[in-house]
């Protein structure tokens, strides 16, 4: 029997990320212990979904709310999502430009089905998160522009700017996975004219450079950051900036599966067939659920005001420990946490000797003499497109325990100074 299968299938490429997490649950099932800070995800005993959410799903399964809903979304909801971005983010969309979906993955792979042909460009910075495999599901010719930890990995315009001839979409995100820094306002502003001049060179015969702003983690900002999105600041940049959005992150209901579009009536129509035919639909009583607590802004309030608080708390500690590390003359070093829940981190280690004798040469090997050594489960940016080489991490807070802090710098104390 052939076990031939499709080119795209053959081809694609399994996840970086998951492939970590096998070795990690493996280490765990023969008893080691494992700080793992692998998963973009939050643990469900520190960050449980707000209470009002809870008790609105529970009351619409009670209800028989077990249907098919309708291919766009529960009205009510896009109704109450319309209210929402105009409370919290001064966004003017109506409830036909708004799509509701199952989470931001199938609302991403819709945008860049319904806007890149084969072969067509497709711009997008790295590290970042998923962009060259939604690229080549479409069959793009992928364009990674590498960014610097000067620039806390955010793209420039200057960067971006020699790419953008006959690209068809740019995708980018802030608070950006994996990390967790986001747009300046200037910075931003930069990027939003180099597309809006390259549209207008275009005019209205040619195609358009459309831009997909994945701001999933928007919510979730530390201190004094602020977020930036493209149309607030060049009120031109509507009809062609795609937004991704959702409950996942700032409402830490990464597995309820409510994620919202919005943008262009035109191209969310589109995505909306799309979708339709692949049957993404986010669960009716999830839908319902979200309807009735979004329009509660008092338990939204309380809710954010909280979980930013908590991951703060997280963010702060960690830091610490890598610059009381780094303070100490260990190479290592993090970028200031701004938002999302990640923390970037270095591990500069390459040439340093491990007690055994052997030599730490790639980023491969740095990744597990830190896990074996401390424990300590990181993602290489490698995993988000960024040469094989890169020193950087992503160190996700999600599951952090705040009073396991103090052994994290212990052991990752004692497994640097073991290196010589």
């Amino acid at each position: 029997m052939s076990t031939k299968v499709s080119e795209l299938a053959q081809n694609l490429i399994g996840s970086e990320i998951i492939k970590l997490a096998g070795e990690i649950n493996e280490k765990i099932k023969q008893g080691s212990s494992v700080f793992n800070f692998t998963i973009g995800d939050f643990n469900p005993a520190l960050f449980p979904i707000p209470n009002e959410l809870k008790a609105e799903i529970i009351k619409a399964y009670e209800a028989d709310q077990t249907n098919y809903p309708p291919a766009e979304g529960v009205m009510e909801l896009r109704e109450a999502v319309s209210v929402f971005l105009k409370q919290y983010g001064n966004l003017d969309y109506s409830k036909s430009e708004i799509l509701i979906a199952g989470g931001a993955r199938p609302l991403i792979y819709s945008i860049f089905q319904a806007i890149v042909n084969p072969g067509d460009k497709v711009i997008f910075p790295v590290p970042s998160w998923n962009n060259n495999h939604y690229a080549y599901l479409t069959r793009a010719e992928q364009v990674m522009v590498e960014t610097s930890p000067e620039n806390n990995f955010m793209p420039t315009a200057a960067e971006l700017a020699p790419h953008l001839k006959d690209a068809s979409l740019m995708a980018l995100c802030s608070p950006l996975n994996p990390t967790g820094t986001v747009f300046g306002k200037k910075q931003l502003e930069e990027i939003c004219d180099i597309i809006l001049a390259e549209n207008k060179r275009r005019g209205e015969n040619e195609k358009p450079l459309y831009l997909m702003y994945d701001q999933i983690y928007w919510l979730l900002t530390a201190g004094d950051t602020k977020h930036y999105d493209p149309v607030s600041l060049r009120p031109e940049m509507k009809p062609y900036t795609i937004f991704v959005d959702g409950i996942s992150k700032g409402f830490a209901a990464t597995g309820v599966r409510v994620g919202w579009t919005f943008g262009p009536e035109n191209v969310i129509n589109k995505m909306k067939s799309i979708l339709g035919h692949v049957g993404a639909w986010s669960p009716k009583a999830e839908q319902v659920a979200t309807t009735h607590f979004l329009k509660n802004k008092p338990a939204v309030d309380a809710y954010l005001n909280w979980i930013k608080g908590a991951v703060k708390q997280r963010f702060d500690g960690l830091y610490k420990v890598f610059m009381d590390l780094k303070s100490e003359g260990f190479a290592v070093d993090a970028i200031v946490p701004q938002a999302a829940i990640y923390l970037t981190i270095k591990f500069d280690l390459k040439g340093k000797t491990t007690p055994d004798g052997n030599m730490l040469l790639t980023t491969d090997d740095v990744t597990s003499y830190i896990l074996n050594e401390a424990g300590f489960a990181v993602v290489p940016f490698f995993a988000f497109g960024s040469p094989r080489e890169s020193n950087w991490y992503r160190l996700s807070v999600g599951t952090t325990k705040l009073e396991d802090i103090p052994s994290i710098f212990d052991r990752l104390r004692t497994a640097l100074k073991k290196l010589s």
